[in-house]
């Protein structure tokens, strides 16, 4: 039966106003889009609690006991039906705020319920909000086992759409499609690989038979869903593979030579002469390179690529790389051109901001290869930047571009250059496996000698002055800070210090002692902007006070504080990157995290993990676990991946691990899916992926 083109209003419990509720709230339409609405966790329903056990750490709970009374409580809106149970050891308060006439028809006094919620205290009793109810009697039968929860929203629960009501309308779809659900996996490839069928998982994940059932239906829906990822992905990297030749790099010559031995700044580390060999063997296998560079913030990532661009150079090609700012792009040509000062290499910049005149003398030079490394924005993708022989392109920051972009770089030669991506993101393993798994993967995990570790404090914002005292004491030395802000202006519903608020603060202490500040946020005029950023880059400003748009990009080795100010408002990989605008000199540099008294659970946890590590890839995991692939800046790229219903690249790195090596078996064996053994899945990749793209020339 084909599920997916079955609308959900025609399910008995659903219909029209529900349906439209559903599709709205979680998007869910069909009836497949139903039955993969997985639950979030399991109660145990054959434990029963006496009222005296309750407490308001437990989870939900149920309690079998008597209802004393039903009385409404207050007027109008804050009418509200209380009523008190008792089991024996003790009273428990019941409260509903809605639905209290049919409340008042359904409840029967003294009879035994079986009642069912979370427990909590207010006005130091003991009570459960909004309960579920079942008479004892005629429900202990049916409410046994494991019950599903299923994550809902404030609009679902007011239409009294709640979990228990979507776990019968999951029931209701059993019962209409009559075990008919159409396999997705062939039976050969089941048994290999010990799976349980489809019909079975998808029944068991909304009704579990026992606990051993319930743990094989999410393995086998978590392990199919991360199959097929990999398979497309792997595919895409396979196809690729085949179907381009590559610039063939066999020369190592005398501007790699010359620079390694006259002109590097400071000795490789072994983790960058590793890159550089994976590159280099990339480059001269006759295929075309698509490589992802990770490296933390100061890892020595320009230096890595610089090198690389050299081999392109020594081989005969020209080289470019692309950056998603003009200042980040400034940067890269003021750090290239000073590293290749002394050599005869000619390199050029070319942003929105370069002058006509000059752009014509570079896009001459270009053309007529006179021009051998190009460093620029967006700007390299015009139709008139025509290079004469580009062998390779270094795309910098690349989640910030997209994808008809970074396409364009492919029609700048008749053999598609190779291509190395770097990020200062760093990317958990599972996640670079399911976003970037068509590309091979290198990793700077080292940071070059006499960078000291950044020092991480947490501050609450009682301690205010004593932070201004302390970046007083640096200013005295001749540094620099940076202070950020989550927002640029006050909002009603948040409480957070804004940035407007705390420029006037951080000038009132430190404008009498003769310091100067700019302020810099994504709302000022872009000229604008540039100017405030050079005069810090260039050390006219000694505070600058911003937003995140000083994320990425800007490299002042003289700054050594970054305050962030509201730090629970951001996250861990947010956090991490505006800590890295420091530490870039070789003075010892400070990032103070202040927050409010008021911290969460998960914000206690982000804070303790900054100030206990600066390894960005384990940071890069807590963030991964804390908050989801979904949440994670700069892993959102279309087309690569589906959103995972099922499984969480947090926790399934070793099932995402299992269905990588099945995928790669398959083919290996079969690169095209055309083998009659190989159908089904030629089928669902299809289904799945669905999109207009040539990723072939994607990287």
């Amino acid at each position: 039966m084909e599920l997916a083109g079955l609308n959900i209003k025609f399910i008995p419990g659903v219909g029209e106003k529900r349906a439209s509720l559903l599709e709205q709230e979680m998007g869910i339409q069909s009836y497949e889009d139903m039955l993969y609405y997985i639950p979030y966790k399991y109660i145990d329903r054959t434990r029963i609690y006496t009222i005296r056990e309750l407490t308001s750490d437990l989870p939900y709970i149920q309690v079998k006991a008597k209802i004393m009374n039903l009385t409404s409580v207050g007027a109008g809106k804050q009418m509200r039906m209380v009523a008190t149970a008792y089991d024996g050891t003790g009273e428990l308060e019941l409260v509903w705020f809605t639905g209290h006439k049919y409340l008042a028809s359904q409840i029967n006094p003294d009879k035994e319920y079986l009642i069912f919620g979370k427990p909590t205290i207010f006005n130091h009793k003991m009570n459960i909000v909004h309960p579920e109810m079942d008479l004892y009697e005629t429900s202990a039968k049916q409410l046994v086992g494991f019950q599903a929860i299923y994550p809902t929203t404030e609009k679902m629960k007011k239409s009294y759409l709640t979990s228990r009501l979507i776990n019968k309308i999951q029931a209701n779809i059993f019962k209409a499609i009559n075990g008919r659900i159409q396999e997705t996996l062939p039976a050969w490839f089941i048994k290999k690989h010990n799976l349980i069928y489809l019909h079975e998982a998808l029944y068991n994940i909304h009704f579990p038979e026992n606990p051993d059932m319930l743990r094989k239906a999410q393995y086998r829906l978590k392990f199919e869903e991360l199959f097929y990822i990999q398979l497309n992905i792997l595919k895409l990297k396979f196809n690729r593979k085949a179907a381009f030749q590559g610039h063939l790099f066999t020369t190592v010559g005398d501007y790699f030579n010359d620079f390694y031995h006259n002109h590097l700044p400071f000795p490789l580390t072994d983790a960058q002469k590793r890159v550089i060999k994976e590159i280099r063997s990339d480059c001269g296998s006759g295929k075309q390179m698509n490589r992802l560079l990770q490296g933390d913030v100061g890892s020595g990532k320009t230096l890595v690529a610089v090198m690389c661009m050299l081999i392109a150079l020594d081989n005969g090609y020209q080289a470019a790389i692309m950056a998603p700012t003009e200042i980040l792009a400034t940067q890269h040509y003021e750090t290239i051109s000073g590293l290749l000062k002394d050599t005869p290499i000619s390199v050029g910049l070319l942003t929105g901001s370069t002058k006509k005149k000059e752009r014509e003398i570079i896009h001459e030079a270009l053309s007529d290869g006179r021009l051998q490394i190009l460093i620029g924005t967006h700007a390299l993708l015009e139709d008139v930047v025509n290079f004469k022989n580009v062998g390779l392109v270094v795309i910098d920051e690349q989640h910030r571009f997209g994808v008809a972009q970074r396409a364009k770089l492919w029609q700048k030669n008749t053999i598609p250059p190779h291509i190395l991506v770097m990020t200062a993101t760093p990317i958990p393993r599972t996640l670079a496996m399911t976003l970037y798994g068509d590309l091979d993967v290198s990793v700077i995990d080292q940071l070059p000698p006499g960078r000291k570790p950044i020092t991480t404090h947490h501050a609450f914002e009682t301690r205010r002055l004593q932070v201004y005292k302390f970046i007083q004491k640096e200013l005295e030395l001749g540094r620099q800070a940076y202070i950020v802000y989550p927002m640029i202006s006050e909002s009603e519903k948040m409480d957070y210090r804004n940035l407007e608020e705390g420029y006037e603060h951080v000038m009132s202490y430190f404008a009498p002692l003769g310091y100067t500040a700019d302020i810099v946020h994504g709302k000022l005029k872009p000229a604008e902007k540039e100017e405030h950023m050079r005069r810090f880059v260039s050390g006219e400003t000694r505070i600058l006070v911003a937003t995140t748009v000083i994320e990425v990009g800007v490299n002042v080795p003289n700054a050594s504080i970054m305050v962030i100010e509201s730090a629970e408002r951001f996250g861990l990989s947010q956090l991490h990157q505006l800590r890295g605008r420091v530490g870039r000199g070789a003075e010892q540099s400070y990032c103070i995290l202040m927050t409010s008294y008021k911290l969460s659970n998960e914000s206690r946890k982000r804070i303790e993990t900054m100030t206990s590590t600066n390894d960005g890839f384990e940071i890069a995991e807590v963030d991964l676990k804390l908050r989801g692939p979904g949440d994670i800046e700069g892993t959102q790229q279309s087309g690569l991946t589906c959103n995972l219903r099922v499984a969480n690249l947090g926790k399934d790195g070793r099932i995402l691990n299992e269905a990588a090596q099945a995928a790669t078996i398959i083919l290996e064996d079969d690169p095209l899916l055309q083998k009659e053994v190989n159908q089904t899945f030629a089928t669902q990749v299809k289904r799945l992926f669905k999109t207009k793209i040539n990723w072939r020339y994607i990287s």
